[in-house]
C-alpha cells in the first residue's frame, strides 16, 4: 500500500484552499501512484505524465463505463455505455465518428465569424474602464459557442449555463441551493435532463443540422439512438464544453497581468496558437478523469486490483517536470506542447477544436483590444475536484483600442 500525503483529494474544498501544484510535486516525487481512502472505499491517484497516458490510453484494462468523475466514486454512472464520455472502444467510436465530423476544422471554421461576434460582446463591457468581473463573463462564454451549435434558444442561454455549473461544481457556495451538494447535483441533473427531453421529442418530428440534429440521425449498430441515450449525450455535450473554455482565459490573466508578458504576446500574433496551448497547459481545466481496472494490473510499482477506482491528474501530468521544462514558467513560445488538457485516448475531447478556435477569438480580441489589464480586486477559485478555476476575477482595462 502506497499511502499519498495527508490531504483529502475527494473533498471539493481542499482545491479552492491550497496550492494544488505544491501536492502534486510531491506526489509525483514522492508517491506518483498513491493511495487515497475515501469512507471504506477509495481510489488510487496517478500523478506523472506518462502513468496519465497510460490509464487514459489503455481502454481495455482501465473502463469508463462504471464513472469517469469522482462525484461518482463507488456510485457507478447509468449512462454507461449509453453516453459518449463513459462508453468504451468500440462503441464509443461509433457514438463519436458523426460528431466528430460536425465538429471538424472546416466547420468550426466556417463559423468563426458568430463566435467572434459573441466574444466580443461578452467584452464590451470592459471597454468602459470600471471593475469588469473577467471569470463571471468568461463563464458565458461556452454557452455562446455550443448553444448556436446545439440551436438552443439564446434566452435559455443563462439557465443552461447555471444548471451546468452547478452540475460540475455544487459544493461551490455560488451554486450550492438548498438540501446541500447532494441536493443541489440531483435538481440540476434532472432540470438538464428535462430540458433536453423536451428539445429532443420537439426536434424528432424535424431534425435540423446543428449537433442535436447529428444525434437524432445517428445509427450505431444499426439502431437508432433512444430518446434518452440523445438526451445524455445532449448533457455531455454541454458539460464538455463548459469543463474546456470557460477556465483558461481567467487562469492566464491572473498569472499574466501586470506583467510585461501580455504586452510581449500582443507584440506576437504569430504566438497566439502556442500560446492558447500554453494556456491550455498552464490551466488544465478539466483536473482529473476516473476509470476503474477491468483487471489487476502493475502501475509503476503498485498493484492495482480489478475493481479499484484510479484517478488520472491531468493538473499535475501538465507540470511534470520529467515532461516539460520549467512547468510552472507561463511560457507563450513553448513548443512543442504535449500538454493532455484535453485528456488523451479514445476519450480526447470530441469539441478540442471548436475550443481552440474560441480561445484563438477570444485571447486575440483581449491582446488587441486593450494595451493593459490589471488585477483589482481578490480572485475567487472554484470549489471543485473536478474543474480547476475560478468563480469572480475582478479586473480593470487601461489603453482601449477599437476592434
Amino acid at each position: 500500500m502506497h499511502a499519498g500525503p495527508e490531504i483529502d483529494l475527494f473533498e471539493p474544498g481542499t482545491f479552492a484552499t491550497t496550492d494544488m501544484h505544491a501536492v502534486w510535486r510531491t506526489l509525483r516525487r514522492e508517491a506518483p501512484v498513491s493511495r487515497h481512502p475515501v469512507g471504506d472505499d477509495g481510489f488510487w491517484s496517478v500523478t506523472r505524465y506518462d502513468d496519465v497516458q497510460h490509464v487514459l490510453r489503455d481502454h481495455a484494462t482501465f473502463t469508463s463505463e462504471k464513472g469517469s468523475l469522482l462525484t461518482l466514486l463507488g456510485k457507478g454512472d447509468p449512462a454507461g455505455g449509453r453516453q459518449m464520455a463513459v462508453t468504451d472502444p468500440p462503441r464509443h467510436a461509433r457514438l463519436r465518428e458523426p460528431l466528430q465530423r460536425a465538429l471538424s476544422v472546416k466547420e468550426v471554421e466556417r463559423d468563426l465569424p458568430r463566435i467572434r461576434s459573441l466574444i466580443r460582446e461578452l467584452l464590451a463591457p470592459m471597454k468602459d474602464g470600471g471593475v469588469f468581473d473577467f471569470a463571471a463573463a468568461m463563464a458565458a462564454m461556452p454557452m455562446a459557442v455550443i448553444g448556436s451549435w446545439m440551436r438552443l434558444p439564446r434566452s435559455d442561454w443563462p439557465e443552461l449555463t447555471r444548471l451546468t455549473a452547478a452540475s460540475i461544481a455544487p459544493d461551490d457556495p455560488a451554486f450550492v441551493g438548498p438540501g446541500g451538494p447532494e441536493r443541489t447535483l440531483v435538481r440540476a441533473h434532472r432540470e438538464l435532463f428535462a430540458y433536453f427531453q423536451d428539445v429532443v421529442a420537439e426536434r424528432r418530428a424535424a431534425p435540423g443540422d446543428d449537433l442535436i440534429g447529428v444525434l437524432l440521425g445517428m445509427r450505431v449498430d444499426g439502431a437508432r439512438l433512444t430518446p434518452g441515450e440523445i438526451v445524455s449525450n445532449c448533457y455531455s455535450l454541454l458539460l464538455g464544453a463548459n469543463v474546456t473554455t470557460a477556465q483558461p482565459p481567467s487562469a492566464v490573466l491572473l498569472e499574466l497581468a501586470g506583467t510585461d508578458a501580455l504586452a510581449d504576446w500582443a507584440a506576437h500574433p504569430d504566438l497566439l496558437v502556442s500560446g492558447v496551448e500554453e494556456a491550455l497547459r498552464w490551466s488544465s481545466p478539466a483536473q482529473h478523469f476516473m476509470r476503474y481496472a477491468t483487471r489487476d494490473v502493475r502501475i509503476r510499482e503498485v498493484t492495482v486490483h480489478a475493481g479499484d477506482a484510479v484517478v488520472a491528474w491531468l493538473g499535475s501530468a501538465n507540470r511534470d517536470e520529467a515532461v516539460f521544462s520549467r512547468p510552472d514558467t507561463f511560457d507563450i513560445r513553448r513548443r512543442p506542447n504535449k500538454h493532455v488538457a484535453f485528456g488523451v485516448g479514445p476519450h480526447y475531447c470530441v469539441g478540442h477544436t471548436v475550443a481552440r478556435v474560441a480561445l484563438r477569438v477570444l485571447f486575440h480580441e483581449l491582446l488587441t483590444g486593450f494595451a493593459d489589464i490589471e488585477v483589482v480586486g481578490e480572485p475567487v477559485r472554484l470549489r471543485s475536484n473536478f474543474i480547476a478555476g475560478y468563480t469572480s476575477l475582478p479586473v480593470t482595462a487601461r489603453g482601449v483600442r477599437p476592434w
